[in-house]
């Protein structure tokens, strides 16, 4: 049995490091939003190896002949299975643009799950056969599964950071390969020596056919089809792929005057996952800056003062530039991409500036000012990213832009201090309104009064900046406002006593929309009706659904249809893919899992006396931990990425504690009686609930602590709800196996099917009711197997001796 163990230890951790590496090609090829994707794939590949067991194992099972011969030919064949479907998942043609026009792409999508899910259909049918032969050291087996993974998710981390995902991709088939090894007989394990010196090779050579492929729609394959374009350099590590070029594309200056005819200084593009790209400007002479003056985000600087500077998001560092320009005594920069910053430190240090040599620093800038201490700052500036206006997916979120964010902001100001933030402009207007609205309610909820003096706006032929401050724009600032504005051809969009004959000059537009609509939301009286009125969702932004590029309303969809040019491209960028992805895990789980369940439930009616209360318990119970454990744990990594500053860490940290704690919860819940309570269910209920109320509040709390500090005390607050989530499952396990064993394949398949489903429908729940209500669902799950599990008339002697009154 250790020799079981170990070897379920490793097929585990290999799985989570193909996962966790898969997590990092999506976020090369699509975005790391789409993370939830990869959990539903290896639920899927897991789910069918239960249905697979279910439809092979029951005769065996019956004669009482099933057993574990079979492991090390599974462990040898997820290892193979890893670098075969990372290799064939690359030439499938499934790219997510072409969803909008091209029909197949559905096809190639399915096709591309399917594929990548066989490796963990391996690994779970090796877990689901240990399951099957030793349903009685249950909570071993899962312990040492769930040990496994979270120790897998841990190393993962290390991996990336030292080379890419197609390298881990290697190592983790290697690791299966050594579980293979240690599991199997001397015949085979030549064989296995052999795949382990070709993946060894395959790590050396690195051939081209292991590269990431990017989609050639992406902006960095896009830059390189320019002219004269040059790749420099690729960065790796467990956040980003950070890749700097040379392209004529690479031009940055967002909303430049047209006034401004003088050429740009030399630019060096940085790209983040192949997609969006940011610039590094050469720092050269003075005067070849000359330009900063004529953008639309330098108006903070020219009415107000800026000893004192903090830039958000410098990303290639042109507002940093700005800063200097006009004289800044102090700047300091929060960057949330470290890689970026380790890039342009090492190698572009000299043509950039330094601008990243002093006061530096990277995460979340509102976690950083949690913690600051010192004088408040002249201007905080949100800048513009990114070197043309790209596809945001409305399933991203972004914390930079809730209520709570510039509440952050406002207080990190002086007295006269500015917060200024620039956007692209993306017609119709509808990103625009949702920043007004949400800098709006942060100031009512700071106490200011008179909101509408404390807001000025601008925009030019691609850009908008807008202004706020706690105290009123002065007038001499408004005067200054018209001149900057005037001299530039930027037209203005708000000051306070605007008139509409004012607006609308420079850039006309046909429908002077902006006026309108800031004048409105600036408006108490007319507020209200006007967001909710209006076409797009445009409602102020909070933590709770931090997804600020989602205007979706449902019931506006045809109107939306119609603006939008009647193309389909908009809803799949804005978030309507979900309910693609969500039909096409449907029909994936209908054909691999549920109709093979169906026959078998004939089956096993047909051979066994199996009352039909007892299968639809089993269904429910199992069905019920799945959705439950999956709601909980997407929504807990939501809510850890603000904290630690990473989705990356927040992905390691959660799933490492939840698994770890899990096992934990696993192996004690069998020598400890009282553990399998059927009542256990009802505390997990409890415990989630509470989270949904307590868990922001805490992670507020520790924003401000160092890294270390916050990882252990995460860790320390989501043991409790892990040791418990670990027990449910087992003990559902250990029941079947003393009187059902022909229902662990199916308990298997329908939990397998439920966790595939539900990361889906927890994004869809968050972007409409906020990810609380995620919580709320994951705390009905349990209570809902806790009564699925009091109706089960087939427990065995053992709880019906210890646990009379359930």
């Amino acid at each position: 049995m250790k020799r079981i163990y170990s070897t379920i230890f490793l097929i585990s951790s290999a799985a989570l490091i193909f996962q966790l590496s898969i997590t990092r090609l999506f976020s090369i090829y699509l975005s790391y939003h789409f993370a939830f994707m990869v959990i539903s794939i290896a639920m899927l590949g897991i789910g069918s190896a239960g249905t697979v067991l279910s439809l092979h194992s029951q005769k065996k099972l019956e004669a009482g002949k099933f057993s574990d011969t079979n492991l090390s030919n599974y462990a040898l064949c997820a290892g193979i299975s890893i670098v075969l479907s990372y290799i064939i998942s690359n030439l499938i043609p499934f790219d997510p643009v072409k969803l909008s026009w091209d029909k197949a792409q559905i096809f190639y999508f399915g096709l591309y799950i399917v594929v990548l899910s066989i490796p963990f259909f391996f690994s779970g049918m090796l877990i689901a056969s240990a399951f099957l032969a030793h349903s009685g050291d249950s909570e071993r087996i899962y312990c040492s599964d769930l040990i496994g993974a979270g120790a897998g998710s841990i190393s993962v981390i290390a991996l990336l950071n030292i080379s890419g995902p197609d390298h881990t991709v290697l190592i983790s088939s290697t690791i299966c390969l050594l579980a293979a090894f240690l599991s199997g007989s001397g015949r085979s394990r030549l064989l296995l020596t052999v795949l382990i010196l070709v993946n060894a090779l395959l790590l050396i050579i690195n051939p081209n056919f292991m590269n990431v492929r990017i989609s050639p729609y992406k902006p960095m394959p896009l830059a390189m089809q320019y002219p004269g374009a040059e790749h420099i350099k690729t960065y790796y590590s467990s956040h980003a792929r950070v890749d700097t070029l040379k392209s004529p594309s690479v031009r940055f200056a967002p909303g430049l005057s047209l006034n401004f005819l003088d050429p740009l200084p030399a630019q060096i593009g940085v790209s983040v996952d192949g997609g969006e790209i940011n610039a590094v400007t050469e720092i050269g002479h003075r005067d070849s800056l000359e330009f900063l003056e004529y953008m639309p985000s330098s108006l903070a600087y020219n009415i107000g003062k800026s000893s004192r500077v903090l830039v958000l998001e410098p990303k290639g560092g042109l507002q940093v530039l700005m800063a200097r320009r006009f004289g800044a005594d102090e700047v300091f920069k929060v960057e949330s991409n470290p890689l970026i910053v380790k890039a342009i430190r090492e190698d572009l240090g000299e043509f950039s500036g330094d601008i990243f040599k002093h006061n530096s620093f990277t995460g979340h800038g509102r976690t950083w000012l949690k913690g600051l201490k010192g004088r408040p700052f002249d201007i905080i500036d949100l800048p513009v990213s990114g070197t043309s206006v790209t596809g945001i997916f409305g399933v991203s979120e972004d914390y930079r832009f809730t209520v709570e964010a510039f509440k952050e902001y406002l207080n990190a100001l002086g007295r006269d201090g500015i917060l200024s933030v620039s956007l692209y402009i993306v017609p119709p207007p509808r990103r625009e309104f949702r920043l007004l609205a949400t800098i709006v309610e942060a100031l009512e909820e700071s106490g200011v009064k008179s909101i509408s003096y404390r807001i000025i706006a601008i925009r030019s032929w691609g850009s908008m900046t807008i202004l706020s401050k706690n105290t009123v724009f002065s007038r001499s600032e408004i005067m200054k406002l018209k001149e900057f504005s005037r001299i530039n051809g930027f037209d203005l969009v708000y000051y306070p006593g605007i008139k509409e004959d004012e607006s609308n000059i420079y850039i006309r537009s046909e429908i002077n929309e902006y006026f309108k609509g800031f004048k409105d939301i600036l408006d108490p009286d007319k507020r209200s009706s006007f967001i909710t009125d209006y076409l797009f969702d445009i409602s102020p932004v909070r933590d709770e659904n931090p997804f600020f590029n989602y205007y979706m309303k449902s019931e506006n969809i045809k109107a939306i249809y119609e603006v939008m040019g009647r193309k389909w491209l908009f809803f799949i960028e804005e978030g309507y893919i979900l309910p693609v992805i969500l039909v096409i895990a449907l029909l994936l789980s209908l054909i691999m899992i549920l109709v093979p369940v169906f026959f078998y439930l004939k089956k096993v009616k047909e051979r066994t006396s199996t009352e039909p209360l007892i299968i639809i318990s089993t269904l429910v119970y199992f069905a019920m931990l799945g959705a439950g454990f999956m709601f909980v744990e997407i929504t807990l990594i939501q809510k850890i990425i603000l904290a630690l500053g990473s989705p990356v860490y927040s992905v390691a940290v959660v799933l490492a504690v939840i698994l770890i704690s899990s096992g934990t919860g696993s192996i004690l819940s069998g020598r400890f009686r009282l553990l399998r309570s059927n009542y256990t269910l009802i505390v997990i209920a409890c415990i989630v609930l509470l989270y949904s109320f307590v868990y922001p509040i805490l992670m507020d709390m520790i924003s401000p602590f160092s890294l270390l500090s916050k990882i252990l005390l995460i860790c320390i607050s989501l043991f409790p709800v892990g040791f418990f989530m670990g027990i449910p499952f087992p003990m559902g396990i250990k029941i079947l196996g003393k009187n059902h064993a022909g229902l662990i394949p199916l308990a298997w398949a329908v939990n397998a099917c439920l966790s595939v489903i539900a990361p889906v429908i927890s994004v869809m729940v968050a972007l409409e009711l906020g990810f609380r209500a995620v919580l709320w669902f994951g705390s009905l799950a349990y209570f809902s197997a806790f009564i699925s599990l009091t109706f089960l008339p087939h427990r065995s002697l053992e709880q019906r001796q210890h646990y009379p009154s359930v």
